[in-house]
């Protein structure tokens, strides 16, 4: 099972996630989100020694000079929540940058939306709310493609976590339900989860 935290804080929230494990790290910059950061904050995330942690810059529609600028030397992952054709894909892993390409799903026909990514490196079903905590529906989840390129977001939690574990997902990715304020991670629920994953791959 692998795990994704996303909208993180750099100075709060990441020595955490680094020593519970976390697989990937998520920092938001998108101006209109109560979870962007700053873009001098790049700087304290330099200073972390990542361990088995991977960092993701997740983006709207992100600019070659962005890319070149702030992502490439800093992250390992750019995660691309905007209208990127196939071909912008190539482009950006022209940058020698992992790709995660987030698909919105409303109904069954958008998941195969999916197919036209083969050369992304991650496959992230989203849901349409944009970090507002909606739910993924649970009636398709079961016609989600299985294995580890592809994961799941929407008000996952320590609650529903091994349901949907039982429906063939094995890759979470989380925001606000790690949170109890908007925008600020509790650290108390992250721990919770890790430790429920951990309960579930034993």
């Amino acid at each position: 099972m692998k795990i994704k935290i996303c909208g993180l804080n750099p100075a709060r929230d990441v020595q955490l996630c680094i020593d519970l494990s976390v697989d990937l790290l998520g920092f938001v910059f998108y101006e209109k989100s109560p979870r962007n950061i700053k873009l001098k904050e790049i700087n304290t995330l330099k200073k972390y020694n990542r361990k088995s942690s991977f960092f993701v810059a997740v983006c709207v529609n992100p600019t070659n000079d962005f890319i070149k600028d702030y992502v490439v030397g800093n992250f390992d992952y750019i995660q691309l929540h905007g209208s990127e054709t196939r071909e912008r894909v190539n482009q950006i892993k022209g940058f020698g940058i992992k790709v995660i390409k987030a698909i919105k799903i409303k109904d069954e026909k958008d998941i195969n939306q999916y197919r036209d990514y083969p050369n992304c490196d991650i496959i992230l079903f989203d849901t349409p709310g944009m970090e507002k905590s909606i739910e993924f529906p649970k009636d398709l989840i079961q016609k989600l493609p299985n294995g580890s390129r592809y994961a799941l977001a929407g008000s996952i939690s320590t609650n529903n976590v091994e349901n949907i574990s039982n429906l063939g997902v094995n890759f979470f990715d989380l925001s606000s339900s790690l949170e109890n304020q908007l925008g600020y991670k509790d650290h108390d629920k992250i721990k919770s989860f890790i430790n429920k994953i951990n309960e579930l791959k034993n």
